[in-house]
């Protein structure tokens, strides 16, 4: 017997639509957490371009220096530097304006590029660039073809010309879903407003890359690094400061990056000295602080005589009858944290000096070397030193230390034995790193730091954000797969780095590190 079909009813059929239409919706909805990661991509261009720029207006005022000291070397890379500056800030004030537009086409005329509320809005970049009247898509395209053809003849470097060019390219990649569109097309049609503030940032942060790169071989053609020596100092390295009486004092007197083809002349307390390669020393008078200054006279390569003035302070102690308490690595002790010191009473041997310390405690490593660890953030701490000399035991007046947290980590990718901390990587170092490390690296401390976990975020071709979780402070199997698929010259950003330190203390580490794929 056939099965008889029943009948939907009118209500019914309009449920149905209304899920259907809902799905829809939610299809086409972007997620906040995509969002959020064109802002700290954004934040994260903005200060890169601010740090070129900074460097490359540095340039410019050495230009407008040097062009006043001899105009007739500098003037013909001096008028190349201004028209390059002109041509860089005209386009980078054009993507301005084009954020400015697509904002407050998005928000309203109050609309805030640095605060953008309406980040999902699908219409606003199209109706700004893609308009049939009065679009500025176009004229974008134009721009930066302008733009990049002209600067590219100003670099002398062809690694240098091939970057700029990669950066400042308009082609349209071939993908069969592309057939038929244009640039602009490509970049901002169906683009959410948040995505469109960092593609048009992004622009602006090659446009700086760029100039930079010009000034660079403009600056290597007139020997502006020559010149620099104007800014030279004169220095007294002693080898100590601090003597006994009758004890000899000897120093070295020099000027920074000293040209070694010519002898500076030195004076001191007003009368030249006779002196080979810098070298000065004098017998040490009574206890207490005592000083001498003078000047070195030296010529430049135009014949100028440079003057550079000097003092220099040593102090002449009586019979040892103190201790020095130092911190091998700072001047303050970090809490949680080992911190080594080194303990000496002069004319006491180590093995007859002990050490304590209240708020915290003292590890003895020998020969008069201690590890100091403060248990508490601000709060400082005493170190008292006994010294047996001759069957006495003396107490040496304390020493106070302040107490610190440990400072943030830096997140870097190991390569070997080199931490590879952001810029361009060769594919292949990308997919023989493990992860992600930490460490506070600046050139008196070197501490790791365990990674707990941390994203990578990468961005499709529709500048879509796709962030990936790792694995703790290994990449995990998924990010692994998209680094494999990672075309030359593709960026991708490792954020919300979270690290642990000795101390124990978890921290989430400010920034991105951008990596450009070789």
């Amino acid at each position: 017997m056939a099965i008889k079909k029943r009948l939907v009813s009118p209500r019914q059929k309009m449920i149905n639509l209304m899920y259907i239409v809902l799905m829809a919706m939610l299809a086409l909805n972007i997620s906040t957490e995509v969002l959020n990661g064109f802002s700290i991509v954004e934040e994260s261009l903005n200060r890169t371009t601010d740090n070129s720029s900074k460097e490359n207006e540095s340039m410019y005022t050495d230009f407008a220096s040097l062009m006043k000291k001899n105009p007739e070397k500098v003037e013909a890379w001096f008028a190349k530097a201004k028209a390059v500056k002109q041509m860089s800030d005209s386009l980078y004030n054009f993507a301005q304006e084009l954020k400015v537009a697509i904002v407050r086409k998005a928000d309203g005329k109050n609309g805030n590029v640095y605060n953008i509320e309406n980040k999902d809005n699908l219409e606003a970049a199209g109706e700004v660039m893609l308009s049939p009247i009065g679009g500025k898509g176009g004229k974008l395209f134009n721009a930066i073809n302008s733009y990049r053809n002209r600067i590219v003849g100003m670099v002398a470097d062809p690694q240098q010309k091939k970057i700029i060019d990669s950066n400042l390219s308009t082609k349209v990649p071939r993908q069969s879903r592309l057939l038929g569109k244009n640039w602009q097309e490509y970049m901002f049609e169906n683009m959410p407003v948040a995505a469109s503030i960092t593609l048009l940032s992004k622009l602006q942060s090659d446009v700086r890359y760029a100039e930079g790169e010009v000034l660079h071989t403009l600056v290597s053609n007139i020997d502006m690094k020559d010149i620099r020596v104007n800014k030279l100092s004169a220095f007294v390295i002693p080898d100590k400061t601090t003597l006994y009486p009758g004890e000899r004092f000897s120093a070295n007197i020099v000027m920074a990056a000293v040209d070694t083809t010519q002898q500076p002349q030195i004076y001191v307390n007003g009368q030249r000295i006779a002196t080979r390669n810098g070298q000065y020393s004098f017998i040490a008078g009574g206890v207490g602080e005592h000083t001498f200054d003078g000047y070195i006279l030296m010529q430049n390569r135009n014949g100028d005589v440079l003057k550079r003035n000097f003092l220099q302070k040593y102090s002449v102690i009586p019979a040892p009858n103190s201790a020095t308490v130092a911190a091998d690595m700072m001047n303050v002790l970090y809490a949680g944290y080992h911190n080594p010191m080194s303990v000496s009473v002069p004319g006491v041997p180590a093995n007859a000096v002990s050490i304590s310390m209240t708020g915290g405690s003292m590890i003895s490593k020998g020969n008069g070397h201690f590890i100091a660890v403060p248990s508490t953030v601000g709060k400082d701490v005493t170190i008292h030193v006994t010294a047996r000399d001759k069957g006495q035991a003396r107490s040496l007046p304390p020493f106070i230390f302040h107490v610190r947290k440990l400072p943030d980590p830096i997140a870097y990718v190991a390569l070997g034995t080199t931490r590879f901390k952001g810029g361009a990587m060769p594919k292949a170092s990308l997919m023989g790193a493990h992860g992600i490390n930490a460490a506070i690296d600046d050139g008196l401390l070197d501490i790791q730091f365990k990674v707990v976990s941390f994203e990578t975020v990468f961005f499709d071709n529709m500048g879509n954000a796709i962030p990936i979780a790792s694995l703790g402070s290994n990449f995990s199997d998924r990010q692994r797969d998209t680094f494999r698929s990672l075309s030359r010259n593709r960026r991708f950003y490792i954020t919300h780095v979270k690290a642990v330190g000795p101390d124990g203390i978890t921290r989430i580490l400010n920034g991105a590190l951008e990596i450009i794929v070789r």
